[in-house]
């Protein structure tokens, strides 16, 4: 019953939050275009179906990925499992408190592989890999592209837990990872680069941020003298950087092996 009411207000909530976007689209057709709504019905019948796939969609956040990116994270974190069987190891964590990062391996593994699954599903990067690769005749391979922001997004995740565990500054890792965006710009295919940009965006879309986001609160809140305000927000960041980075570097290599390719056949 209390599942029921509370889906209830989120399909509540939802329409209240899609009624301003109904009410410029309206606004501006009746008022300054001044033309008569073609295709109403489906028009309505669209809107209805978004207002319920949007309200299922937070649902299922709350109810299934929220909870278990956070208890996917407390259980790779609990002093047990890091401990491994090592009884002296646990009695020295639970004495001092110290944990070595080193011990975090299997957070680390699980970050580069739910970074990597979840952005190989992310409906949005599909949607520009398939164009980039129709726009370019196939000069640019949808899978390649998807491979390689997948792998910029794993890397940046299993990054971003690293710096959660350890607690270093976030600023210095966004400041490089820039420096050397900006340092692969300069060498990379001018096709690739609007690419590369956009595929930081697109990464970060309807599956990636609810399992990442509650993969660093759920870090944040378990790794000792860490703070869930300062340390469990910043992955995103990293999934949005990586991507970048990961994209012009197959550009460039890409084009060397063209270039290479081009070169043995003229010999």
């Amino acid at each position: 019953m209390e599942l029921i009411y509370h889906s209830a207000k989120v399909l509540l909530g939802t329409v209240k939050d899609i009624l301003p976007i109904i009410g410029v689209v309206v606004f501006f057709q009746l008022v300054v275009i001044k033309k008569k709504i073609e295709n109403l019905g489906r028009l309505i019948y669209g809107s209805v179906l978004v207002v319920i796939g949007l309200a299922v969609f937070l649902i299922g956040l709350e109810e299934g990925l929220f909870p278990l990116g956070e208890s996917m994270s407390k259980q790779l974190t609990n002093i047990h499992f890091l401990a491994k069987g090592n009884a002296v190891l646990l009695e020295h964590i639970e004495k001092t408190g110290i944990i070595h990062s080193s011990l975090y391996f299997w957070t680390y593994v699980f970050a580069f592989l739910i970074g990597f699954s979840t952005t190989i599903a992310e409906p949005a990067l599909i949607a520009v890999a398939l164009k980039a690769q129709e726009v370019t005749i196939g000069g640019i391979s949808s899978w390649g592209l998807r491979i390689a922001v997948a792998f910029g997004v794993a890397i940046g995740i299993s990054l971003g837990c690293f710096r959660i565990i350890s607690g270093t500054p976030l600023h210095w890792y966004i400041i490089v990872g820039y420096i050397l965006v900006i340092c692969q710009t300069y060498y990379a295919p001018k096709m690739i680069i609007p690419l590369a940009y956009d595929s930081g965006g697109v990464t970060t879309s309807t599956v990636t941020v609810p399992l990442v986001t509650a993969l660093g609160i759920g870090l944040a809140s378990n790794v000792p003298g860490r703070s869930v305000l300062i340390d469990a927000f910043g992955l995103i960041a990293f999934a949005s950087l990586f991507p970048i980075i990961t994209v012009l570097f197959f550009g460039t290599v890409a084009e060397w092996l063209a270039k290479r390719r081009k070169t043995e056949k003229a010999s």
